[in-house]
């Protein structure tokens, strides 16, 4: 049997992230800075903040890994989406 609590908790997190990657996207496009690219910045203070709300560093290093070597599969070959 479903669970509608699960069900909106895993919404609510999805679209967290739908937000957060929408944001980036939009502030790498206007990026005053060419030679300063968002992406790695915003990964690092991702990193931090991560951290600084009590994961661990082996927590964070194994989720950046494991979405890393998941990127082939759900990429299907393609650099960007086409």
């Amino acid at each position: 049997m479903e669970n509608p609590q699960n069900d909106e908790w895993q919404s609510n997190w999805l679209v967290a992230i739908q937000k957060l990657a929408a944001t980036l996207k939009e502030l790498e496009q206007a990026n005053p800075w060419p030679d300063r690219p968002l992406l790695p910045q915003a990964m690092n203070y991702l990193m931090t903040e991560l951290w600084d709300r009590g994961f661990s560093q082996t927590q964070i290093r194994q989720a950046f890994q494991d979405a890393v070597s998941d990127m082939p599969r759900y990429a299907a070959g393609d650099e960007v989406r086409p």
